[in-house]
């Protein structure tokens, strides 16, 4: 059995556990009950139990520095353009102060850029790595497309604008092709771009996304133009793509969600294991163009507009779209200036390199929803008007 000492030792423990040390201190008073006795048996409980009070104060205090100083080693993976030297007042380059933070990115093993509002000029080079790892680029908001098939708008200025008017050299946002390289061409970069608005300019000398370097990539709310309305743009004669996704042999992901491309030769250059939804390219020379791949690409909804080709097939290329939405423009919708972008063909597959099924449908302007779909080549390409039975060959 235990004896008094040990016994109020244990309550004396119980106290410390659930009250802080001056209510323990009350609870003491209460436990010896204040009553006479044998006065060195109260002075050695009371003793006893406010070492062990004591006690429990250090080793509490103690808990909670290395507590303390656990949560300080944690390291946040967030980083701040703002903090490298950037700023967003459409005048200052900032190619430095991007690639500044894209380091920090990438020695901390991955990471988010972020870009608060602003209109930021310069360019974004992604770097290489031999590891696996995902760098997100993020901006504060969601862009505002702009785009139409009739009239002209000015651009807003809000959200996060990454602008570049360089006539020659790297896209806008590119991953750069470097001696580090997990293999061959591919770095180890996951990029995940999302709420941005990318501009160049009229009939662009660059590319907006070039990501074709990129092991793999995800975008998402991405806006990619050439600081004019669609209506209103002059022909692209530079060849140049508005989004370049990974390369055939990448690491088997691309993705693509509530993207928009306007103003390109080509508004997105599609490559293997591309798979995309919420789609919209409008007023390019192509608007999606379907390279050599290996593994098959899906799209969901592709709103294609004022493309001279709404699709080309260049190389050897497996697809399916669930549904294209296309319009042509329909009487005294163009003019000498824009007349480029009347269409010639929904699907240009000259050499009969595509392997696809589509299903479709059309209106021009003015007058509704036609049945009219021009298909070039595409021996392989089975296409039907939604409601309707497979075009024949």
């Amino acid at each position: 059995m235990e004896n008094e000492v040990d016994l109020y030792r244990r309550k004396g423990m119980i106290v410390m556990k659930n009250v802080r040390r001056q209510q323990a201190m009350k609870r003491v008073k209460n436990i010896l009950g204040d009553k006479k006795g044998n006065s060195m048996r109260n002075t050695m409980v009371l003793m006893t139990i406010s070492s062990l009070i004591l006690a429990a104060g250090v080793f509490a205090a103690e808990e909670g520095k290395k507590n303390s100083a656990s949560a300080t080693t944690v390291k946040s993976r967030t980083f701040n353009v703002l903090n490298y030297g950037a700023v967003g007042d459409d005048k200052t380059d900032n190619t430095e102060a991007f690639s500044a933070c894209l380091k920090a990115v990438i020695a901390a093993g991955g990471g988010k850029m972020f870009i608060p509002d602003g209109i930021y000029r310069g360019r974004i080079v992604i770097p290489g790595t031999k590891a696996w790892i995902t760098v997100e680029i993020a901006g504060e908001s969601e862009p505002t497309p702009v785009w139409g098939t009739i009239g002209t708008f000015v651009f807003p200025k809000n959200g996060t604008i990454i602008k570049c008017l360089s006539e020659s050299g790297p896209a806008v946002i590119s991953a750069a092709n470097v001696p580090d390289k997990m293999y061959m061409q591919f770095s180890g970069v996951n990029v995940s771009l999302r709420n941005l608005d990318v501009r160049t300019y009229d009939n662009p000398g660059i590319g907006g996304i070039d990501l074709l370097n990129a092991v793999q990539c995800k975008l998402e709310n991405v806006f990619v133009n050439t600081d004019t309305y669609n209506v209103q743009a002059s022909k692209p004669t530079h060849g140049k793509a508005g989004i370049s996704t990974p390369a055939c042999n990448n690491g088997a992901l691309t993705i693509l969600r509530n993207v928009m491309v306007t103003g390109y030769h080509t508004g997105i250059l599609v490559n293997e294991h591309t798979d995309g939804d919420n789609i919209v390219v409008a007023s390019n020379i192509n608007g999606l163009e379907f390279v050599t791949n290996h593994h098959a690409s899906r799209f969901g909804r592709v709103g294609t507009y004022r493309n001279t080709h709404h699709l080309t097939v260049s190389g050897k290329h497996g697809f399916s779209i669930e549904q294209m939405n296309t319009e042509q423009p329909g009487p005294g919708q163009t003019d000498a200036n824009n007349a480029w972008q009347a269409l010639v063909s929904d699907i240009n597959d000259p050499k009969n390199l595509g392997f696809a099924d589509i299903n479709y449908w059309v209106v021009e302007g003015a007058v509704g929803a036609v049945e009219k779909f021009t298909i070039n080549g595409g021996a392989n390409i089975r296409a039907r008007r939604i409601g309707s039975a497979p075009i024949e060959k």
